[in-house]
């Protein structure tokens, strides 16, 4: 409170006068943790590339289905958690109280209802991708090929665009890097175990960001509850931390008074609480059940088993950011007040270049402030973690995705070969991408463009989130009906978001004077509408239109899981397997031709040097001591088991009833 109190009445920002203690500089400690941690992640990242088979479709996208629970688990926690969340959940504490923490808290009984109802029907139907388990489900090409193009959307501009821009937020204000020098250093390393290690690199890598992830978060934790006078200090200082310059007669920074309440005003808060418990979790069911992010890494789990067990670990991980992130970020506000709480638009301008409010500093700010020389550096490793994991994730799924849903849909023929190239060439693109969207970001205010990912998710997920719900519960829909019902929500949710963007939420001195639809129907009651229109329309056309054929059914549904294997689908199989041996075998790409007529020394330096690539990208191209190229192995013929052993079966029934009660208790607690 000192540091508040010396900062008032200065003419120079506190956040632009340089801080006691040389916060803008790296000591040599710092440089040492973070070039540990670097050195940790490419360790395990290639640890992980000797113990996979990455020359199969299987085995580079789905780490050979050979998972444990405690990687997938660490995984699916991993995925979530990005840079956007240590940046944006910490910043929604410091200005609106604990709210926001209802995403985390809904996310823990999403991901139980993946492990339980969603994957034993996505493991039945032997998909790789969601966009493909929608073209098996329904027939035709239309609803897959819409699917797959509106992830890469949602993931190219979203998922990548927060995370940079909160990865942008913590290195500028830590490290002092240009913008571009950090990130392409970061998507170097990031890209080199992606494309080589395929999905097994990055679940292991994701386990090991997790461990530091968690243990840095805790430990800040630990430094801002003992500075702020502990819980105590906590709940009476927060609703006294009213910045000294504010606008005169409005609201603007006086804490919320319902800001320790998870459940708020149906009619007049920030989120209403049947928003909350119905409209948050339709577009939830999208993210944490049929995003390919999250259910690939399921998907990878060697039973049904390890993949709830997997779901069990994430829950129980989810528990934490409301201690690590969310109420640091409220201890920030208390302890920098007119930094953190700005309320005047030209200051906070002055202060962090956002005349929103410069609420998403709070956490870095911490970082800066109070964790001591070689901490520092942790935590700049745990950002760095969480950006990571989150790109990691993005660039293998999108790869995915592009590879067997929009790839093979052109080339049907396609060899095993070609996929696992097309797959890495992807990955370089994004990164490509990702590079090129850097400007666009930093053009974007930071609280407009987390206002611009709440209405993208708003307005475009629950239709998706529909059209899977009726797709695996309701044998009766049809191609006809999810495709249209997709298609009308969509729009629907498209002329509500082009409204945002028109006429943008007004600030807390300014008149509301939006249309009434904005004003008053507020996004999380919108999500609930938007879902209820494309429900009737995907009923209404199904029921008019004729029934899915057999098997369009059959392995695809909650109540038709258990069916016995089509040997239409092993036919399939062995056709596609067939086509791989005959075009790899041929394959003129090879780089060694039995009639080479190159010198000997030449052969042997362009050999080692193309047995290196091979062995970096997990293609296996050649026999041991000869020249011959040499097929990949051809996928193998599983079948797609759900028994589990009764005991473990047991184990995981049990702790999934502790978890639902943890949580009932924790929201119970704080509504």
């Amino acid at each position: 409170m000192d540091l508040t109190e010396a900062h008032q009445g200065t003419s120079i920002p506190p956040s632009t006068s340089p801080p006691p203690g040389g916060r803008t500089t790296l000591v040599t400690v710092d440089i040492v943790v973070l070039v540990i941690y670097f050195l940790l992640v490419l360790a395990v990242g290639f640890w992980s590339m000797w113990r996979t088979k990455r020359s199969t479709v299987d085995g580079y996208f789905l780490a050979g289905k050979n998972m444990t629970w405690w990687p997938v688990g660490a995984s699916l926690f991993a995925s979530n958690i990005g840079s956007g969340h240590f940046i944006g959940l910490a910043g929604s504490g410091a200005a609106a109280g604990i709210g926001a923490i209802a995403y985390e808290w809904n996310g823990m009984l999403m991901v139980l209802l993946l492990g339980w109802l969603f994957l034993p029907i996505y493991i039945a139907s032997g998909v790789t991708t969601m966009p493909e388990y929608l073209q098996r489900r329904f027939g035709g090409r239309r609803t897959q090929l819409f699917i797959a193009i509106l992830s890469l959307f949602i993931y190219i501009f979203t998922k990548i665009s927060v995370d940079m821009y909160a990865g942008a937020v913590f290195i500028q204000l830590a490290l002092q890097w240009n913008i571009y020098l950090a990130v392409v250093l970061l998507l170097a390393v990031t890209a080199l175990y992606t494309i080589a290690g395929g999905l097994a690199a990055v679940i292991y890598t994701d386990a090991a960001q997790t461990a530091i992830m968690l243990a840095g978060s805790l430990t800040l934790m630990g430094f801002s509850f003992a500075e702020v006078g502990g819980w105590n200090g906590l709940m009476e200082g927060y609703g006294n931390a009213i910045p000294s310059i504010r606008v005169p007669n409005s609201t603007c920074g006086i804490p919320r008074a319902d800001a320790f309440h998870l459940f708020r005003d149906p009619v007049n808060s920030d989120l209403p609480w049947p928003g909350v418990l119905i409209g948050m979790s339709i577009p939830s069911i999208w993210y944490w059940c049929s995003d390919q992010v999250i259910v690939q890494r399921s998907l990878a789990a060697k039973t049904l088993t390890h993949a709830k067990g997997g779901s069990l670990l994430a829950a129980y991980l989810k528990i934490l950011p409301f201690f690590a992130i969310m109420l640091p970020g409220m201890i920030s506000r208390i302890l920098y007040t007119d930094d953190v709480a700005c309320a005047d638009p030209e200051l906070c301008e002055q202060i962090c270049g956002n005349a929103v409010g410069c609420s998403d500093t709070a956490y870095a700010r911490l970082v800066m402030e109070l964790l001591p020389a070689g901490l520092r550096g942790l935590m700049m490793a745990v950002m760095i973690a969480a950006l990571m994991s989150s790109l990691t994730s993005i660039f293998n799924s999108a790869s995915t995705i592009f590879t067997m849903d929009l790839w093979k849909s052109f080339r049907s023929r396609a060899s095993e070969w070609e996929l696992m190239i097309v797959g890495r060439v992807f990955v370089l693109v994004l990164v490509v991408l990702s590079v090129l969207w850097i400007p666009v970001v930093q053009a974007s205010q930071g609280g407009q463009l987390f206002i611009y990912i709440q209405s993208i998710s708003t307005y475009l997920q629950p239709p998706v989130s529909i059209i899977f719900l009726t797709g695996c519960f309701w044998k009766r829909t049809n191609e006809k009906g999810a495709f249209w019902g997709l298609t009308v929500g969509l729009l629907v949710g498209c002329i509500r978001m082009l409204l945002d963007f028109i006429y943008p939420t007004p600030l807390c001195f300014e008149e509301d004077d939006r249309p009434e639809v904005l004003k008053y129907v507020h996004y999380l009651y919108f999500s609930m509408l938007l879902s209820v229109i494309t429900l009737i329309v995907v009923v209404v056309v199904s029921l008019a239109t004729e029934k899915p054929k057999p098997e369009q059914i059959s392995r695809l549904t909650w109540y038709t899981r258990f069916d016995p294997v089509q040997p239409k689908e092993q036919v399939f199989s062995e056709e596609r397997s067939t086509n791989t041996l005959d075009e790899t075998t041929v394959s003129p790409a090879h780089p060694l031709s039995p009639d080479s007529s190159s010198s000997v020394s030449s052969v042997q330096s362009q050999s080692r040097l193309m047995s290196a690539l091979y062995w970096l990208c997990g293609m296996e191209r050649r026999k041991e001591g000869g020249d011959d190229p040499v097929t990949p192995p051809a996928p193998e013929l599983t079948v797609c088991s759900l028994e589990e052993k009764p005991r473990l079966r047991h184990i995981v029934n049990v702790n999934l009833i502790i978890c639902l009660a943890v949580t009932a208790f924790i929201i119970g607690f704080w509504a």
